[in-house]
């Protein structure tokens, strides 16, 4: 059945969630913010081995490194769209209206944790992947095997962050929903040259996250979002 990965995805970040709050409330503050650096420790490690799986090859015995133009390029234009229609903002918006609808509305670290959580869980190849072979396919496995994962990291945060992690589970499952959804029309453009590119500048988006959890606001991840989608054009241009 076409979403069921999607729907399968989205319970395993609750359920992580959810047992991340129980357990953060068993710990004192000093433990949470231990093991908050070591979730973004975690997750900065997660974005280094995605880039550079993209970046390197093999070349007659050596390493080589490519991918610099397509890095470039990416970030510089993507951060500058981004920027101009401030997608941070939309994101506080979304993050502003679940405080309020959730009753969380005198909870400081809600939105930090909603943001967080959110953009470490919504970027990456997986997601496009998986739920392009759920809507084909109706094949799950890939949303599920990513479900197990964001539920680990899910859990590790909203033991240091709160219960506005377990709300990534919105984003998730609007972005790889749509994917579904509209899967037959997407297809064509998702060719391996655009979905490498894709994996590659999205996981130093995820690098960015995780210093982001060890040095609070050093980058604005979610301004720097448009920087996959023109990943994924210029493997058309380039």
């Amino acid at each position: 059945m076409a979403g069921l990965g999607t729907t399968i995805n989205v319970a395993l970040i609750v359920a992580g969630g959810a047992f991340g709050l129980v357990g953060g409330r068993l710990i004192t503050p000093r433990i949470q913010e231990g093991l908050m650096k070591a979730t973004g420790v975690s997750v900065v490690f997660i974005g280094l081995a995605g880039a550079l799986e993209g970046m390197l090859t093999i070349e007659a015995g050596s390493v080589a490194a490519g991918g610099t133009m397509v890095i470039v390029t990416s970030l510089a234009v993507g951060t500058l769209i981004g920027e101009l229609v401030d997608l941070a903002s939309w994101f506080e918006r979304l993050g502003a209206w679940l405080k309020r609808i959730s009753g969380n509305s005198d909870n400081a670290a809600f939105m930090d944790g909603f943001i967080t959580a959110s953009l470490t869980v919504c970027i990456g190849a997986m997601a496009i992947v998986g739920a392009l072979q759920d809507g084909l396919t109706g094949d799950w496995s890939m949303l599920a095997l990513k479900g197990a994962l964001d539920a680990i990291i899910i859990c590790a945060m909203a033991a240091s962050m709160g219960v506005g992690c377990l709300f990534s589970a919105v984003p998730v499952g609007v972005l790889q929903g749509l994917v579904t959804l509209l899967a037959r029309l997407i297809q064509p453009v998702m060719t391996d040259a655009a979905l490498a590119n894709l994996s590659m500048v999205g996981s130093i988006l995820i690098f960015c996250v995780g210093v982001n959890l060890i040095r609070e606001r050093t980058f604005n991840t979610a301004n720097m979002l448009p920087a996959v989608v023109i990943a994924a054009t210029l493997a058309f241009v380039l």
